[in-house]
């Protein structure tokens, strides 16, 4: 399913990336990665549709994105309530634990 323009339009509501007081080039680059995030959310879901639960490192490995870009968003989307946390660990890369994600 592609939530891509809903997410697009609910982004700014909920996860402001900048303040009245900020510099308009603020403003110009909080609207340019709305469209990013709002991809990057449909690759997670995606991903952890395909594939079951999964960590962080699980969904990058699986996916276009790297580790810092599903770090970013899961943390957004479980705020949005895309996503949860199913209460288990997993090894990350570096052998690690982290936080397993669903849908």
């Amino acid at each position: 399913m592609n939530y891509a323009k809903s997410f697009k339009e609910f982004f700014n509501v909920k996860f402001p990336r900048v303040r009245a007081s900020d510099p308009i080039e603020s403003f110009e680059a909080a609207d340019s990665i709305k469209d990013v995030a709002s991809n990057q959310y449909q690759v997670i879901l995606d991903c952890l549709s395909k594939h079951g639960p999964l960590g962080k490192d699980g969904i990058a490995a699986r996916s276009k994105l790297d580790s810092v870009q599903v770090s970013r968003r899961v943390s957004e989307m479980k705020a949005i309530g895309l996503i949860k946390l199913t209460g288990n660990t997993v090894k990350s890369n570096s052998g690690r634990t982290e936080r397993e994600w669903t849908i």
